[in-house]
């Protein structure tokens, strides 16, 4: 399928590693040109072509200074998170002060980035699109991490509300939710859960991940960071031209499971 995307300027952030790393390198093979933003100042040059600057999404005016220095963009992609590292069951075991954190990296960045990149996207005339990659846990109301699930879940409001305001000027807003996937998040969430064990019921975290996947996944199996970058293409697309204010999830049907 030609997703007639070659020659469009990409803004992914999160870009360095993992589902982000993927979206990038997704869109560098469909001929666009990226430029990447990561909190990670040794991920150069982790993307086979294309800019990739440091930086924190927390901070309005890094965010800004990294726009001033790209004329245009068609597309922007959100795909950033963080974890409190800490385990709910109940909610209370995390205390209020590692909130503000959670919600300044997995929302508050989101805001900022719209806020920032909305008039570039729509000074292009129509056809662009913001994609942020929100989670599982932001619908099922996942006590594994009660701050991110929340965080998560107000990304997935807000998209609805760039997407109702961006709609007029034919530019469209959509989340992607991760499921299971092999990334340095899921890690930190297996390494939360073990801490609060004793060291003969410690599980390695394949054996974890396979239990857990076992357990909230109905295709039992991992999913992959490639999927994430097709999905992300395909919805910056014209193809998805009339896809807006959807969250899509690519999960092993966790969510239909829940």
């Amino acid at each position: 399928m030609n997703l007639h995307l070659t020659g469009k300027t990409v803004a992914v952030f999160g870009a360095a590693k993992g589902i982000g790393r993927a979206i990038a390198q997704g869109f560098i093979a469909e001929g666009c040109h990226v430029v990447g933003f990561d909190v990670d100042p040794v991920a150069v040059p982790l993307l086979k072509v294309g800019d990739l600057a440091s930086g924190d999404v927390t901070d309005l005016d890094q965010v800004q200074s990294f726009a001033d220095g790209i004329a245009e963009v068609d597309h922007v992609v959100y795909s950033v998170g963080a974890s409190s590292g800490k385990v709910g069951f109940p909610f209370w075991n995390v205390p209020p002060a590692d909130w503000a954190r959670l919600l300044d990296v997995n929302l508050i960045g989101a805001v900022n980035v719209a806020h920032v990149f909305a008039p570039k996207v729509i000074a292009r005339g129509g056809g662009g699109s913001f994609l942020f990659l929100v989670s599982v846990a932001g619908q099922v109301g996942s006590q594994t991490d009660p701050p991110y699930s929340a965080a998560k879940a107000g990304l997935i409001k807000f998209t609805q509300c760039a997407a109702k305001d961006l709609a007029p000027y034919q530019v469209r807003a959509n989340a992607l939710a991760p499921g299971m996937v092999q990334t340095e998040l899921n890690q930190s969430v297996w390494a939360a859960s073990q801490q609060r064990l004793a060291a003969a019921d410690r599980k390695t975290y394949e054996a974890w991940a396979r239990e857990k996947i076992a357990k909230v996944s109905p295709l039992g199996r991992w999913q992959q960071p490639d999927e994430y970058a097709a999905m992300a293409t395909f919805l910056a697309s014209p193809h998805a031209k009339n896809i807006t204010g959807q969250t899509l999830n690519i999960d092993g049907g966790q969510v239909m499971h829940s």
